[in-house]
């Protein structure tokens, strides 16, 4: 009875202490998880570092993690600065929140007449830069929190990295001992884990990455200028579904339609966008993350979608991978019924199969290393 009691004192203490933690470290969730997932996109380097240097776990671990900065972080920081650059530029010249006052004539005109009213373009250009400076002042007010913000998980998102990294199989069995589950099990859930993550990252860069190419090229086409700047927005738009891309070409179409007067070109960008750049999405995503694991194209697409309706943005990455863990959850619970209800032969026989293909995962090669 004393050690019952003893039990569920520590069960108690785990709970309370588990959701306090889960609390301080809830801002944190989002770099640790993007950090997860480089270490398994840059694993592969990180073990071929490791095996050619025979070098401390901490130098290939820092040499893993400055590559990642390098080739990711650095060029995204400078397209970012680029399209900045673009955007203030466009921001301080005379004619930046500046409608040409004879393609707006004819909109005035035309509401002159029906309403009876007297304005004038001028008046119609300062109330769009006032409204404009309304718009991106408070923007730019909140602009220093949120770069502190980004700059902060950034750092987390690193540092977690290199430790990932160098201290990723310790971490990985103090784990194991600590879960009350198989660790068979343990292993292929991690092996999911891999799976559905670097085909998350790999389908969700892709996918916005064709839709940025496809945008620019229907922006070039209109004739707009920023196309660059427009390119850009489109790629970071088309990595959170139902805001996509569409917002960009969406935005630019209205513009050639009311304030250009370019009918044919804004329904042609419009329709370009509508049936090839946002189109394309929707047949990259299913087709990468069925072919780089064991989802299927329709609960692919569905996890994606479902995950950032209930989660926001982070939602990207965790629908995929609740989705895959419950298909595998079902699997186990499929080989603990068949094992009880006396196919003890069969099943022994698969779990050493099982086993034996765990060892030759990379999770498997991590744990036997």
């Amino acid at each position: 009875m004393t050690r019952l009691v003893s039990l569920g004192v520590i069960l108690g203490l785990i709970a309370v202490f588990g959701l306090l933690s889960l609390r301080v470290m809830s801002s944190f969730l989002l770099p640790l998880l993007l950090a997860a997932m480089l270490v398994v996109v840059f694993g592969p380097l990180h073990r071929w570092l490791r095996d050619r240097l025979l070098a401390p776990e901490w130098v290939t671990a820092g040499l893993t993690t400055l590559f990642v900065l390098l080739i990711v972080l650095v060029p995204l920081f400078l397209l970012v600065a680029r399209a900045g650059g673009e955007a203030v530029a466009m921001l301080r010249a005379p004619d930046g929140l500046k409608l040409d006052a004879n393609v707006l004539g004819g909109l005035v005109e035309t509401v002159n007449n029906a309403t009876g009213l007297h304005v004038t373009a001028e008046a119609v250009n300062a109330e769009l830069r006032r409204l404009a400076e309304d718009w991106i002042g408070p923007i730019a007010a909140r602009t220093p929190v949120v770069i502190v913000k980004l700059v902060i998980g950034l750092v987390v998102m690193t540092v977690a990295l290199f430790y990932f990294l160098a201290d990723g199989r310790r971490m990985l069995a103090a784990v194991t001992r600590l879960i009350p589950l198989d660790v068979r099990y343990q292993w292929q859930l991690l092996e999911e884990f891999e799976e559905v993550s670097r085909a998350v990252v790999s389908s969700t860069l892709l996918a916005a990455l064709v839709q940025a190419m496809l945008a620019g090229i229907g922006f070039s086409v209109a004739g707009l200028k920023g196309v660059f700047l427009l390119t850009l927005l489109t790629f970071f738009g088309a990595l959170v579904p139902f805001v996509g891309a569409a917002a960009v070409w969406g935005t630019a179409s209205l513009y050639l339609l009311f304030f250009v007067k370019d009918t044919w070109t804004a329904a042609g960008l419009a329709a370009w966008g509508a049936c090839v750049v946002s189109t394309v999405d929707n047949v990259i995503k299913p087709i990468v993350l069925h072919g780089q694991s064991k989802l299927h194209p329709l609960l692919a697409l569905l996890s994606v979608l479902g995950g950032v309706g209930a989660l926001g943005p982070i939602g990207i990455f965790v629908g995929p991978i609740a989705v895959a863990f419950l298909q595998a959850a079902l699997t186990m619970l499929q080989t603990e019924l068949d094992h009880l209800s006396g196919g003890n032969g069969p099943v022994a026989a698969g779990d050493a199969a099982s086993a034996t293909a765990v060892a030759q995962t990379p999770a498997g090669r991590v744990k036997s290393s």
